[in-house]
């Protein structure tokens, strides 16, 4: 294994991702249901939830334009900081500000800051490690996303049910602080790119610039875009939104084993993660719709299991079995993905592109994550996980065509 991938700065890229990921986990785990609890209402946690990810979706662009233009270390710094602020004025401000508009301000900005964030620590990759292990260190670092997001929830869960939500966010305020300081040390290669615009034409400019690329010179990239968007509308919104509400309101769980369900999803993350590692140069992109065709076939066997069963506890194991099971796939699927996009575009496009990429992928998931948020409160659940099976298997079988395609860019580069 070359060097730079375990050089002193990546490692510590690695080092800031635990801890500041490990924070969001529990945070994001804990605000929505304290509000599930308070509510009851699941459209209304959907359409909270949705309404968070918009200012991630906007501000990814800018993050991408900023990680190209401004020293990404820097970028990771302050946002991080930023969080701590972010979380430790909630703390204050609850229990003396409306409940709802608090919660979802909070989570606007939290989200925002988070999709500003990602495109600095993706277009960070490229610039630490050899472009041959550039798989290696996306998955690597997509792995210590999904470790924080297993053990996150189940520390969470655990935290919330017996003390409440007070300590989680003292945690979180001290993971964001203490993963800001670790950041002041990276070293990340940086050359100043001169500035002869005003800075909004300039952004405009770079998202136009990114934007050009995925369109004339990548179309393939656009296209897989799209297919992964398409997921996020039917798969990974049925997850975030239908597996907590099932667990807390249809089967009547506790805050504990919903934690333990969230913690299974992302462990499926952790092990589509590894799994991709330790593949590597074995895993053919273009054959990675085979990975998508596993994912539908499972949704299709949870909304058949959760038909079948007449027992609440295997209820809850079906979702949380199927649904980690997806997670494996629907990750190892990603990472191939964002990583022949990071290995066959131009260093000084890849935040830009990163950026546009993230902000199409994201924009389905909110539309998804309000729409399940309503039905599961008109509809039965069966209906629901059968019907994204069977839209999942189509979006698989296009992703067969696309990336025949993509296996030309592939041995091109």
């Amino acid at each position: 294994m070359n060097h730079k991938l375990l050089g002193k700065d990546f490692a510590l890229v690695v080092a800031g991702q635990i801890v500041s990921l490990f924070g969001n986990a529990i945070l994001r785990f804990s605000l929505p249901l304290f509000l599930l609890r308070e509510t009851g209402s699941s459209a209304l946690f959907g359409a909270v939830t949705a309404c968070s990810l918009l200012p991630m979706i906007v501000l990814s662009l800018l993050g991408g334009v900023l990680a190209d233009r401004v020293n990404k270390r820097n970028i990771m710094v302050i946002l991080d900081f930023s969080t701590a602020g972010i979380i430790a004025g909630f703390s204050i401000l609850m229990g003396t500000a409306p409940a709802i508009p608090l919660f979802i301000v909070t989570l606007m900005l939290l989200y925002g800051i988070s999709g500003t964030y990602q495109p600095a620590v993706q277009a960070s990759i490229p610039a630490l490690v050899a472009k041959d292990y550039i798989l290696t260190a996306s998955a690597i670092v997509n792995q210590i996303g999904s470790m924080a997001n297993f053990i996150g929830p189940v520390i969470g869960g655990w935290i919330y049910g017996l003390w409440g939500l007070e300590p989680i966010l003292e945690i979180s305020v001290g993971c964001f602080a203490l993963s800001a300081v670790m950041e002041i040390f990276i070293k990340i290669p940086f050359v100043k790119r001169p500035r002869e615009k005003p800075a909004l034409q300039i952004a405009r400019q770079d998202l136009l610039e990114g934007c050009r690329f995925l369109r004339v010179d990548q179309p393939v990239f656009l296209k897989v875009s799209l297919i992964i968007a398409g997921l996020n509308l039917i798969l990974s919104a049925m997850i975030t939104v239908g597996i907590p509400v099932l667990t807390v309101e249809h089967l009547g769980f506790s805050d504990q084993l919903l934690g333990v369900a969230q913690g299974l999803l992302a462990a499926g993350g952790v092990l589509g993660g590894l799994l991709t590692a330790l593949l590597g140069k074995r895993l053919q992109p273009e054959r990675a719709y085979v990975f998508l065709i596993l994912c539908a076939m499972l949704t299709l066997l949870m909304g058949a299991g959760m038909l079948w069963s007449n027992t609440p506890y295997l209820k809850y194991l079906i979702l949380s079995g199927t649904g980690t099971a997806i997670t494996i796939f629907s990750t190892m699927f990603s990472i191939q993905m964002l990583a022949v996009v990071q290995r066959e575009t131009p260093e000084h496009l890849i935040g830009k592109v990163i950026a546009c990429i993230m902000t199409l992928i994201m924009c389905a998931q909110p539309i998804g994550q309000l729409t399940y948020g309503i039905f599961l409160e008109q509809i039965s659940a069966v209906p629901i996980i059968t019907g994204a099976g069977a839209i999942s298997m189509c979006i698989a079988l296009y992703a067969k065509k696309v990336l025949s395609e993509l296996g030309g860019v592939t041995s091109n580069g």
